[in-house]
C-alpha cells in the first residue's frame, strides 16, 4: 500500500494539511482536524465535494 499524499499535522493553533509529494503545506490553518477533507483528498478527489468541505471548514472558523 502506498503512502498517503496528504496528511494532517498538528501545529500551534490547530491543524494544517501537509502535501507529501510537493513537500509543502496545502490549504489553510484549521482549528479542528479535517478528517473528512483528508479522506476526500486521498481518495476519490471529487472537486465539487472538496470545494464544499473547504467552505464548511472555513465557516467553522467564524
Amino acid at each position: 500500500m502506498s503512502r498517503r499524499r496528504y496528511a494532517a499535522r498538528g501545529v500551534p493553533g490547530g491543524y494544517r494539511i501537509w502535501d507529501n509529494r510537493s513537500r509543502r503545506w496545502w490549504g489553510e490553518l484549521y482549528e479542528l482536524c479535517p478528517d473528512d477533507l483528508l479522506s476526500e483528498l486521498n481518495g476519490a478527489r471529487d472537486h465539487a465535494k472538496i470545494t464544499d468541505l473547504l467552505r464548511r471548514h472555513r465557516a467553522m472558523k467564524r
